[in-house]
């Protein structure tokens, strides 16, 4: 399997701030995981309020945890047909260092 970059899209009636709440769990418990400088190097994602698109790079280990963390939580907390996920074959805003988006 290759690494890539996923696209999560969103129904209309999905929260974008219960999105991003969710993608900052998944963050946290890559922190649990990986430690907290190594989520700050590694981890990278983009959240597209407007076009209800979340992009998470998932090209290393952190980022693939993240990306494996957040389709869980998301599948759970709003089900597992509120949202798609799919590799994106070219990412519209470039995932920016997880510390940093979450600042």
């Amino acid at each position: 399997m290759q690494p890539a970059i996923y696209r999560f899209e969103f129904d209309e009636p999905v929260s974008m701030t219960d999105v991003e709440t969710t993608l900052h769990l998944a963050v946290l418990g890559a922190e649990g995981l990986f430690g907290e400088s190594s989520v700050r190097m590694d981890g990278a994602y983009s959240i597209d309020e407007p076009r209800r698109v979340c992009i998470v790079d998932a090209r290393n280990e952190v980022g693939r945890s993240i990306c494996q963390l957040f389709t869980g939580y998301l599948a759970k907390e709003l089900g597992p047909d509120a949202f798609r996920v799919r590799p994106a074959r070219q990412a519209s805003r470039a995932p920016v260092p997880a510390k940093q988006a979450a600042a």
